[in-house]
């Protein structure tokens, strides 16, 4: 088949039918509330678009009385995220409890991890270092320190910074999970995660953090790019659907610059790659570079050990 008619087919495949699937994500929600016995729902809200999509599916499928949001930034968040996630949480009039987790944070010592916590470094100027550095690992290891940290740091140059980097910023995560927990327990809620496919696939995410470690997750299924266009027909404010997505855990780094490629571009190479296209195929049908094709397959492979849980074969007590 011509690159070109399957390049047309594969973005064909990528549209989603958002009416439809707003109503099955809402009736998913609903069945597995009733089925663990639950009285409501329960969410962490970044101010970003794929808690905010989560959200509103909640809404519509048990009602804003039982939906409950946890706004929790930190130290490190910034004010345009915490002010878009109030403000669209007023907007769907569901309840809030904002929890500033840096005492918690400052408790554990974390700060005293990341040495740009000082007070000579204003935040502009702690986000510019930090991107610099990062394309600085990635000039000298050829690889992002995204990648680098997906398994451990055996032998790997600047170890001891990539060690130090995770646990100040993937405590964030585990410790709002703790939170949704807490609350979701004392509130008999459900607790619903926001992760979507692409970043499940590429391991994006933190292992027992406040997305992946949760009783469901309806996003899992789709795409980034589909999540947008979800978000679209949810009405979500087009300035949450529009700024660059971010993890908001260290100054200056966006979803895209850790990743090191476009959504757009990691969402058709993940598709193509599940539709069982050539490495040679996808480079040809995408224009893209063959090492972006290498690098979003070896980020699948290496994150495997956290999409499951490894337990010992033919074991017998």
């Amino acid at each position: 088949m011509n690159l070109d008619i399957k390049l047309k087919k594969l973005k064909s495949e990528m549209k989603i039918r958002p009416e439809e699937l707003a109503l099955s994500l809402e009736k998913f929600i609903r069945v597995y509330t009733k089925e663990l016995e639950r009285e409501g729902t329960i969410l962490g809200l970044s101010g970003g678009i794929d808690s905010a999509v989560v959200a509103a599916l909640c809404k519509r499928a048990v009602g804003s009385e039982k939906t409950l949001a946890l706004i929790m930034p930190e130290k490190d968040s910034k004010k345009e995220h915490i002010e878009d996630a109030l403000y669209f949480a007023r907007e769907l009039e569901i309840k809030t409890k904002l929890i500033d987790i840096t005492p918690y944070l400052n408790e554990l010592e974390i700060y005293k991890l990341f040495p740009l916590n000082k007070p000579l470094f204003l935040e502009k100027l702690k986000g510019t270092l930090i991107k610099k550095a990062y394309d600085f690992y990635q000039r000298k290891t050829g690889e992002t320190p995204f990648s680098a940290s997906i398994l451990g740091f055996k032998d790997k140059e600047f170890g001891s910074y990539l060690k130090q980097s995770n646990a100040y910023y993937r405590i964030k995560h585990r410790l709002r999970m703790l939170l949704l927990y807490l609350y979701g327990e004392l509130e008999n809620k459900l607790v619903v995660g926001a992760a979507n496919k692409s970043e499940y696939k590429i391991g994006f995410f933190v292992k027992h953090g406040c997305d992946a470690s949760t009783d469901i997750m309806p996003l899992l299924n789709l795409y980034k790019t589909q999540v947008r266009e979800l978000a679209r027909y949810l009405n979500i404010p087009s300035r949450i659907i529009e700024k660059p997505p971010s993890p908001d855990i260290i100054p200056g780094l966006t979803d895209e610059k850790a990743i090191a490629i476009s959504y757009e571009k990691l969402d058709l190479i993940l598709l193509a790659l599940e539709k069982g296209w050539e490495i040679s195929e996808i480079t040809n049908a995408l224009r893209i570079e063959e090492k972006q094709i290498i690098d979003v397959k070896t980020m699948i492979q290496k994150s495997e050990h956290m999409r499951r849980i490894y337990v010992p074969e033919n074991s017998h007590p």
